[in-house]
């Protein structure tokens, strides 16, 4: 049987139209950008193209992107530069949420073991981070305020056009990791007052191992990477051309084809949502209203998330129970948590993330195999036996 793809946030399969980009830089095109012969200015010439066409994907000047490994450098580069540029003006506190990506956490945790201050938001329920919040914890020594576009485990997306005209009224500098948003929901860092902005091409249909950092005109990078003067002496090490060329390819047909896209991922989304939610005792985690188009995470009472996971492989359906990063780990989803689960609860989760490609008998199968192996788990499970019995209480 043909594998089921719904672990679209972990990463996506490389579009034709973006291999088809890469590959004479592969073989043919082959040149070091920095080199100044033919055959490496025709590589800088690429890069130079590929830069412009992010840049205009997301309002941005071409000045202002910066090719990188992927998002996790990306957000290590824009919280170590703005809290480096903080400390310069005697301001030691950053701003931030329970629930962001592990790279947005541990930067800010090596930060605090330097003396940095950091104020961690509450996400509520819902998922989504309060404008109101925000303001309370802003104080006159606070440098920056980093908070995620959209969340990788449960796709809510944050109020970040509100937020970054708050920090732009205090004169204090925005990052956004928008990994999930870029390419799936129209994001522009002009309308949206963001500073710094990160993203990863194999989020979008792009190759793994390349990102983007988008750096305000004005705000000084401070180097993650020494070595050469490649990205502007900003990020050492010869540039991956076919991978900074396909970005730009995939980035482009992903926003050229958004809207369309949108809305035949919200219906199956949609349906998918509907069908696993007449499974008893399921919960969908996080808002549907404000929400990326193909994410669903939803927790099943009285199963463990790592079997369900193993038993729908077995079905020939890839899936998730939270974020690729940490899914070797036993401990529950620090999202799920964060936005109030108990441990119980949050241990039985599953991460769906679906695009236009699938297809709705796939959805289908897919409402069918999870129903399936949702209710041969409670069979064997003691604790899913007291809860039926009343020993104790239900809590979904």
């Amino acid at each position: 049987m043909k594998l089921i793809y719904a672990d679209n946030a972990a990463t996506t399969r490389v579009s034709k139209t973006a291999l088809d980009a890469m590959l004479p830089y592969f073989s043919e095109e082959y040149g070091n950008p920095s080199s100044l012969y033919t055959l490496g200015q025709k590589a800088a010439e690429a890069m130079a193209n590929a830069r412009k066409i992010v840049a205009e994907c997301i309002g941005a000047e071409e000045r202002e992107i910066y090719f990188t490994s992927g998002g996790s450098e990306a957000d290590n580069q824009a919280i170590v530069t703005a809290a480096l540029l903080g400390k310069r003006k005697g301001k030691m506190h950053l701003i931030s949420t329970t629930f962001e990506h592990h790279a947005v956490l541990h930067t800010l945790q090596r930060l605090e073991k330097e003396g940095f201050e950091v104020t961690y938001l509450d996400v509520h329920k819902d998922g989504v981070v309060r404008l109101e919040d925000v303001e309370k914890a802003i104080r006159p020594d606070t440098a920056l305020v980093t908070i995620m576009y959209a969340n990788n485990e449960i796709g809510t997306i944050q109020p970040i056009r509100e937020i970054g005209a708050l920090c732009r009224s205090k004169g204090i500098l925005f990052h956004t990791d928008a990994v999930q948003a870029i390419g799936h929901i129209p994001v522009n860092v002009k309308d949206d007052n963001i500073d710094m902005l990160s993203l990863s091409a194999h989020k979008f249909h792009g190759p793994k191992g390349t990102g983007v950092l988008y750096c305000k005109r004005g705000i000084m990078l401070t180097n993650i990477i020494e070595g050469g003067a490649q990205e502007r002496g900003k990020r050492g090490g010869t540039e991956n051309v076919p991978g900074i060329v396909g970005t730009a390819a995939a980035l482009k047909e992903s926003c050229d084809h958004m809207e369309e896209n949108a809305i035949r991922t919200i219906a199956l989304r949609d349906r998918l949502a509907a069908g696993l939610s007449k499974i008893p005792h399921s919960v969908i985690n996080g808002s549907m209203e404000h929400h990326v188009p193909g994410t669903l995470n939803m927790c099943f009472e009285g199963i463990e998330g790592e079997s369900l996971l193993l038993l729908l492989d077995a079905k020939h359906i890839a899936a998730s129970s939270g974020s690729a990063c940490t899914s070797g780990s036993l401990d529950p989803s620090h999202v799920l948590l964060a936005i109030g689960l108990p441990h119980e609860v949050a241990h039985g989760s599953l991460r769906l993330s679906i695009t236009e490609e699938n297809t709705e008998e796939e959805i289908d199968y897919i409402i069918k195999s999870v129903t399936e192996v949702v209710e041969y788990l409670r069979s064997m499970s003691p604790v899913w036996d007291e809860l039926e019995k009343g020993t104790i209480k239900h809590v979904i």
